[in-house]
């Protein structure tokens, strides 16, 4: 059987609790027969096949966006372009996202474009093609983001996906994602040989989503297995990473017009 092409359905906006746990291998395959019980593999993972996908996440210049959002703020957003295939023509279809956080509830703002609309729309504020109300009120707010940060390609990241979803509740889902590799030139997706693995022995990011209370069967199987959750942002590590090895590049400049990077203002 032929796999089915990964193009997702475009959803414009939801909220929703996202928890995620970094667990091993051999944990994740004790969980997947449990998990089957209550949930079903998502209609992209025929046979329990992964698939991939690729995103390019949007910063400014001296990573604002990102040093906001680790700064431990109960408020956070970011925005990224993510695509399911490591194509990069024109006419390729791609999601602009922009992911907000506010005390633990997850809210995602998304829009369906053509790849050839993403430079226009960021660069200079050309509004993509939208073809009802509330594509284009998010493009609106995707517009405003743009505005207030001049934000640039600074990060790519692809990983292998696995999601299940509830058996009767389809908006509950729980995604493992392994084998993320990260680079921050080149932003084209697909893979390349400058690639990164953003974490050491590559365990599963587990991630639950969903729009209520977690169901009680779930709670007690994570209890169970002394599994528990902690703040995970594949963007976060990698910077969080980059800043400590003194790898980022800055555009400030002290008093008399000199380069400097933010631990300049740190010890003033």
């Amino acid at each position: 059987m032929t796999r089915k092409e990964v193009i997702p359905t475009a959803i414009a906006t939801f909220k929703r609790h996202e928890k995620k746990y970094l667990i091993t291998k051999a944990v994740r395959d004790e969980l997947m027969p449990l998990l089957l019980e209550h949930m079903e593999l998502d209609e992209y993972c025929l046979g329990g096949k992964e698939y991939r996908i690729y995103s390019i996440y949007y910063d400014t210049v001296n990573h604002d966006v990102i040093r906001a959002n680790s700064q431990g703020m109960s408020y956070k957003e970011k925005m990224r372009i993510r695509s399911y295939y490591p194509h990069n023509a024109p006419d390729d279809t791609v999601f602009m996202e922009l992911k907000k956080k506010c005390n633990g509830i997850g809210n995602k703002r998304r829009i369906k474009l053509k790849n050839r609309e993403v430079a226009p729309f960021v660069k200079d504020g050309v509004l993509p093609e939208t073809k009802d109300y509330l594509s284009s009120q998010v493009a609106r707010e995707l517009a405003y983001f743009l505005k207030v940060n001049r934000v640039q390609p600074a990060l790519y990241v692809q990983y292998d996906r696995l999601a299940l979803f509830g058996k009767e509740d389809k908006d509950f889902r729980i995604t493992f994602d392994r084998n993320v590799r990260v680079r921050r030139e080149h932003f084209a997706f697909g893979e390349r040989e400058e690639d990164e693995l953003l974490l050491p022995d590559d365990p599963f990011i587990m991630e639950i989503k969903i729009l209520g209370a977690m169901p009680l069967w779930l709670s007690r199987l994570l209890s169970e297995k002394e599994i528990y959750s902690r703040g995970f942002s594949k963007y976060g590590v990698k910077y969080r990473r980059d800043a400590e090895q003194k790898k980022l590049v800055y555009a400030l400049e002290d008093k008399n017009g000199e380069a400097v990077d933010f631990d300049y203002f740190l010890s003033e």
